[in-house]
């Protein structure tokens, strides 16, 4: 298997390039709207670097508890502003949501990243009250697995965490070893098995691993394997690919806004 292929998802997606720019655009008009009704908390620093910051979007009204937005991109790309339009449908159902960027490889390692996004987390926690939902796409989607295992999270967050939703997670990161992104992301091998959900115990809260029908064959493989490895719920979004699988967070009453924010 060329596993540089395997991984690549923009050269099998029609129109990719087409894509980030839209993100970017529907992110800044998101925002831009949230800030006008003050229910915008931008740039709240929760690390030392630059890239450690994170908005907060508040519901119109009480907040039900947080939703924690991990967004991916390999762990080498992307940042929060490209996502702010994903806080629509769960701020829409009565949920504050936070978005935090993270150092990138090759400037940190993935370990790294974990261990920033659990700090965002926990501070998030501080300034919202209730419970905590966790979904990420693709490499977030392994954060958020992450944040399930024990010890990654303080105990008193941790025991508030009801749901954990990865989309297209990166769920064994041992193949990306033999990739030519590992020149970037320097992934040993015990590294690549520490972050690697598939290999790692149930987290404690219930988990939906969802992924869309018409994505590498990779990433529908690894999915399952995660869903199996944890008892899981699999949820094979038809049509959809590692572009626009996310697209349902926009809209409170999606399927996937729903998995999100279920009992």
């Amino acid at each position: 298997m060329d596993l540089d292929d395997a991984f690549a998802n923009a050269a099998h997606i029609p129109r990719a390039d087409t894509y980030p720019p839209l993100w970017v655009k529907k992110a800044g008009a998101f925002r831009d709207k949230m800030a006008e009704t003050h229910r915008a908390r931008l740039g709240i620093a929760y690390g030392d670097s630059p890239r450690q910051e994170m908005d907060i979007f508040l519901p119109d009204g009480d907040s039900k508890g947080l939703v924690v937005f991990v967004h991916g991109g390999y762990w080498l790309r992307f940042d929060r502003f490209s996502w702010s339009h994903l806080a629509a449908g769960p701020c829409a159902q009565g949920w504050t949501v936070a978005m935090p960027s993270y150092d990138l490889c090759p400037q940190v390692h993935i370990a790294d990243i974990t261990g920033q996004i659990a700090h965002a987390i926990t501070l998030a926690a501080r300034e919202i009250a209730g419970p905590i939902r966790l979904v990420g796409h693709s490499a977030g989607g392994q954060q958020v697995c992450r944040m399930g295992v024990t010890g990654v999270l303080p105990d008193p967050v941790a025991s508030r965490v009801v749901r954990i939703l990865p989309i297209s997670p990166v769920a064994d990161l041992r193949p990306l070893r033999h990739t030519r992104m590992n020149e970037a992301l320097a992934l040993d091998a015990a590294e690549a098995e520490l972050e690697s959900p598939l290999l790692a115990s149930p987290p404690k809260a219930p988990v939906t691993v969802w992924v869309g029908a018409d994505e590498r064959p990779v990433f529908i493989e690894q999915a399952t394997a995660l869903a199996d490895a944890w008892q899981a719920n699999l949820v094979l979004d038809p049509d959809r690919h590692h572009f626009d699988v996310i697209d349902g967070l926009e809209d409170p009453q999606s399927a996937l806004t729903r998995a999100l924010l279920a009992d």
